[in-house]
């Protein structure tokens, strides 16, 4: 949204004329606004850790050594340090990937590296110093970072879950997603860590039409382009969730079943949401994690973040009322 109203960025022009790597393979014409609607044909991720695993399924020693080297900087996890070149090997892989033609919605974690990496192109700067830069350390909202390990104490870092098959230890400020941990941890898909207060912070910014304390951060109209419906291939704003159009046939309306049109938000693969939606101006966000102690899909099953929700909506609803 800050590329795109800054003119730095345009939603219909294409991977190959942001990104050089891009020309000359099957990415060349992707478009930006088909990325940010998951439309674009990519598969959904590549599970490149598997091949950086011996066959015990432990990490490669020629791979990986437990102190950072000239040729091993990029830690995936504490005391683990993976091989510098193997994170150009994983981005190759993206690239020579397949594409399936068409305008279908597949959501898709390389969608939004390639968007992450346009961003650092465009605007000269590493991911986490553009969001920083533009709104993390303007709003001070001191408790959003990705790499928490270098700005946060381990006591304020929960844990994210014991790892069995790659990085075979609990992880703690690492990120979860490993594709995201071989690119360094900084990615457009994952690799975020934050508060509930500090994700409610930006939520909140998005509602008041981009104002904070006087200051703009993003334009009204940039806002509702980006948060209203831009496809009927799905229900998906550019870059966001948007509730299912049709929810009679549905026995738990998404994300409830009081959410506006206007709703708009994400999930996160822990176990995480966060909502916010214009027509009564309320901010959801919900932080759990499924993985601790480890992978359990009762949240998924028993669809637990969306009857939060509406007991939310159902409660807010009832205070506006008295």
């Amino acid at each position: 949204m800050k590329a795109y109203e800054s003119g730095i960025l345009e939603l219909t022009q294409t991977l190959g004329h942001y990104l050089p790597e891009c020309r000359g393979t099957n990415k060349e014409n992707l478009q930006i606004d088909k990325l940010l609607l998951h439309e674009a044909g990519l598969i959904p991720y590549i599970p490149y850790y598997k091949e950086t695993l011996s066959a015990n399924g432990m990490p490669d020693p020629e791979k990986y050594v437990d102190q950072p080297e000239d040729s091993f900087s990029v830690r995936v996890a504490g005391k683990l340090f993976i091989r510098n070149e193997l994170r150009d090997t994983f981005y190759q892989r993206i690239l020579q990937s397949a594409i399936k033609p068409g305008n279908s919605y597949v959501y898709s974690d390389l969608d939004f590296i390639f968007l992450g990496k346009v961003i650092e192109k465009v605007s000269g700067m590493k991911l986490n110093e553009y969001m920083a830069t533009h709104f993390y350390n303007p709003m001070r909202l001191d408790d959003i970072a990705f790499l928490p390990n270098n700005r946060f104490t381990a006591e304020r870092i929960v844990a994210s879950t014991y790892e069995k098959g790659f990085r075979n230890q609990l992880l703690k400020g690492d990120v979860h997603d490993p594709g995201a941990a071989i690119m360094g941890g900084v990615s457009g898909h994952a690799g975020l860590f934050g508060s509930a207060a500090a994700i409610a912070a930006l939520m909140q910014m998005l509602l008041d039409t981009g104002v904070v304390n006087g200051n703009q951060y993003l334009q009204k109209n940039t806002i509702q382009l980006f948060t209203s419906y831009q496809s009927w291939n799905s229900r998906r704003g550019y870059g966001f969730d948007k509730p299912e159009r049709v929810t009679a046939d549905k026995k738990v309306p998404y994300p409830a079943a009081s959410a506006s049109p206007s709703c708009f938000g994400h999930t996160g693969f822990t176990g995480t949401a966060a909502w916010a939606d214009p027509a009564t101006q309320l901010v959801f966000v919900f932080l759990s994690n499924r993985l601790m102690p480890e992978d359990n899909d009762a949240l998924l099953k028993k669809n637990i973040r969306q009857k939060i929700l509406q007991a939310v909506y159902e409660g807010f609803s009832d205070a506006t009322v008295e």
